[in-house]
Parts: structure tokens; C-alpha cells; sequence
């Protein structure tokens, strides 16, 4: 049951990421076309820095999920390596139920907000202004699932405890420098 869990979260993972990777490509796209219209051509795009932007909101908030899973948004490797390996994973639970208050909000509050502006537009594009808003809760829900997904591997000890590809290992030691510069590198022999 953990494990269909457990890959249904990594494939809504990669969607969010390839989402946020097109979103990401789609405003640097647009933000060249503003800058191409306002200063070469002396015609500004009346369009496209509205969409740009909600573009750039999109991309941000579905690459949250991606972060949260890899557990970069929840460490301080200072307090990783303060703590005893007893209490890592203590630790892990009180910062990913932080986490889940937090996604719980946004997801709440973002829907009555999406909700709430359904009636206007986005200037210039005559679009609702709803579609920008979407961006918080769905990418809030997203990372929902990625930290309960983090926390559910790392319980079972599916995972290791601590941040993805940091230098604080499992007994919150800090491993010799050869060992992190191949973690780092992903040369082989490297620990995972």
C-alpha cells in the first residue's frame, strides 16, 4: 500500500516538475519577447508581461513540490548535525507536520482566493484571473503529497534522514571531504 503510494507521489512529483520547467521556459520566453518589443522594437507588448508573470507564479509553486520532497525547504543542516541520530527522525516529523500546516493553509486559503477572483480578468488578456491563482492551491497540494511521501519512506526507512545530497549523515556526522565530494559528483562508489 506504502510502495503504490509511494510511486503514485513520484510521478505527481515529476508532473509538477516538468509543469514548472515548461512554465519556467514559457516566462523567460516572454520576458525576451518584453524586452525585444519595448526597447528594439519600440511597440511593448501590451500581453505578455501579465503572463509572464502569472507564468513565473505557476512555475514556483509547482516546483515547491519537488523541493519539499527532497527535503531542501525543511533543513537547517546546522540542526541536523546538532541532533543525535535518535532524534533525526523526531526531527523530521516536527518540521514535515510544520510543513503540512503550512500546505494545509495555502490550499485552503488559496482555493477561496481562486475562488474569490473568478469574476476579473488578467489586464490585456481577458482571461480569468482565477487561472493564476490556481497556482497555490494546486501546487500546494503537490507538496502535500511529496512531504507526506517523504515522511512515510523515511519512517519505513525506505529513505535516508536529512536533506538530499547533504553533508549531514544519518548519525548527524559530517562525512570525510572525499566521501561528499563523490556524493556530490555522483562519481561511482559514492554513498546514497
Amino acid at each position: 500500500m506504502v510502495s503504490r503510494f509511494l510511486r503514485l507521489e513520484a510521478l505527481t512529483t515529476r508532473l509538477a516538475m516538468a509543469i514548472a520547467l515548461t512554465m519556467l521556459v514559457v516566462s523567460v520566453t516572454l520576458g525576451f519577447y518584453q524586452v525585444l518589443t519595448r526597447f528594439i522594437f519600440n511597440a511593448p507588448s501590451t500581453w505578455s508581461e501579465v503572463l509572464s508573470r502569472s507564468t513565473m507564479i505557476w512555475c514556483v509553486f509547482m516546483g515547491a513540490a519537488a523541493t519539499f520532497r527532497g527535503g531542501y525547504m525543511m533543513a537547517v543542516e546546522l540542526i541536523y548535525k546538532l541532533v543525535p541520530r535518535r532524534g533525526l527522525l523526531a526531527l523530521e516529523f516536527a518540521v514535515g507536520l510544520c510543513c503540512l500546516l503550512v500546505l494545509g493553509v495555502l490550499v485552503f486559503y488559496g482555493t477561496q482566493m481562486t475562488l474569490r477572483v473568478s469574476n476579473q480578468t488578467l489586464s490585456a488578456l481577458q482571461v480569468s484571473m482565477s487561472w493564476a491563482y490556481a497556482a497555490i492551491p494546486v501546487g500546494s497540494a503537490f507538496a502535500l503529497l511529496a512531504v507526506v511521501a517523504r515522511l512515510a519512506a523515511q519512517a519505513l526507512g525506505h529513505e535516508s534522514l536529512g536533506p538530499e545530497n547533504s553533508d549531514v549523515t544519518a548519525d548527524g556526522e559530517t562525512p570525510p571531504m572525499e566521501q561528499a565530494d563523490a556524493v556530490r559528483n555522483d562519481e561511482p562508489g559514492a554513498r546514497s
